[in-house]
């Protein structure tokens, strides 16, 4: 009994050391850090806007200039516990102004803060992960002409066990993944051309458009076998209930009757072809939207159109 005993206790370090080192904090190369180039500030404000950070990281129902300053504070509630919107904007010490390029990068592409710590997912760095690393850097250059604020915001409210934040690093394992969602053909004959891959880049990757508009499973992980096809989101409503993201696929039970030009139009003016006007917090992404080229959301209407269609389960 002594000897099974033994045996077990050195089975159980065995096996906690392995989980231990599986969910470290893993952040980019040194050569990947390298490699980043310096910013462009005039870039970076496409990116920003293409990338919703207003969205969450502004006052909410901010506008003009106020949509800017990016002091933090929205609270998320979700099943897991309420998220806080962090301060990104530049001071130094509330915000991200002490932060180098290598620390932003880490937080973007691998969800690792500059602390050394796993970012959680609310942020969607499982979306960002892909973003070249122009983009990353052009981006960082822009956050940092805008207006500084000293707002602290609070840690996140989360229950037990999701306030481990050292599991995240097996849960990113399943989760932060570098291959695109959709697979296009880029032989050049099936009529995909740059700009279907622009569009595939500012939906699954800026734009994080399946953070929302993908259902999750009980882990907090997005089906990507039902990409885009809606349901319950992350975030409840004032009643405690999930809230109800519409299905983008070109399905008939989504937006199959919509054309790409459709969703361009939609995307610049905010109303639907049918005449109605976006709602919710899909107000504020498509203003966001409508400060983009009009190439780019045309490329945006094209990657919608070419993807799976799949019926609403609700």
């Amino acid at each position: 009994m002594r000897k099974l005993f033994a045996i077990l206790v050195v089975l159980a370090v065995v096996g906690a050391g392995a989980l231990w080192l599986l969910s470290a904090p893993v952040r980019l190369s040194a050569e990947a850090v390298a490699a980043l180039p310096e910013g462009d500030a005039t870039r970076g404000e496409t990116v920003f806007w293409a990338s919703g950070c207003t969205s969450c990281h502004a006052a909410p129902g901010a506008k003009g200039d106020d949509k800017l300053l990016l002091a933090g504070g929205l609270e998320l509630p979700t099943p897991f516990g309420t998220f806080r919107a962090p301060n990104i904007s530049p001071h130094e010490s509330a915000g991200i102004g002490g932060w180098s390029l290598a620390d932003f990068a880490n937080s973007m592409k691998r969800g690792v803060s500059p602390g050394g710590e796993h970012h959680y997912p609310a942020f969607p760095y499982t979306s960002y992960t892909r973003m070249t690393g122009g983009d990353v850097a052009d981006l960082f250059a822009y956050l940092k002409t805008l207006p500084a604020s000293d707002n602290r915001v609070a840690d996140h409210d989360l229950t037990f066990p999701y306030n481990l934040r050292r599991g995240l690093g097996l849960w990113k394992h399943l989760y932060l993944k570098d291959e695109p969602i959709l697979a296009l053909d880029t032989s050049g004959q099936s009529g995909v051309d740059e700009q279907h891959l622009r569009g595939r880049y500012l939906v699954e990757v800026l734009g994080h458009c399946g953070e929302c508009h993908t259902p999750r499973n009980v882990f907090g992980g997005m089906d990507t076998a039902r990409w885009l096809a809606g349901g319950e989101g992350p975030e409840t409503n004032s009643l405690g209930k999930p809230e109800l993201i519409p299905n983008i696929t070109p399905h008939e039970t989504g937006i199959g009757d919509w054309s790409a030009d459709d969703i361009a139009y939609s995307l610049e003016s905010g109303f639907t072809p049918s005449y109605d006007s976006f709602g919710s917090s899909m107000v504020s992404v498509q203003e966001n939207m409508a400060r983009l080229s009009a190439e780019d959301r045309e490329a945006i209407g094209l990657y919608l159109k070419a993807v799976r269609p799949i019926a609403s389960d609700r």
